[in-house]
């Protein structure tokens, strides 16, 4: 197994994008009413105001109220509603 610094340290050389050499999550908000997360590994908890999400950096936290799951693909979840908050832990 590659050390993660050897991989960073050749990713930045290679000008790679890190979410897909390091299989990082990418998140992308738009405005506080949607959420993609590529790259995740599963969900952990899904409720109208919270949904968990484990990743390879770990697991992260979206609260708001309303929450839905508008899409769960192999490679990414889109999540919609009130969203108030991402916490990562």
């Amino acid at each position: 197994m590659v050390n993660i610094d050897i991989k960073q340290k050749l990713t930045n050389f290679l000008s790679l994008p890190q979410e897909v050499a390091l299989d990082l999550p990418l998140i992308m908000a738009t405005g506080r009413g949607e959420v993609n997360i590529e790259n995740y590994k599963n969900l952990i908890e899904f409720t109208d105001t919270k949904i968990r999400v484990n990743t390879r950096a770990g697991s992260m936290t979206i609260e708001g109220e309303k929450l839905t799951l508008r899409q769960v693909t192999t490679e990414n979840v889109l999540v919609s509603g009130i969203i108030s908050g991402i916490k990562y832990v």
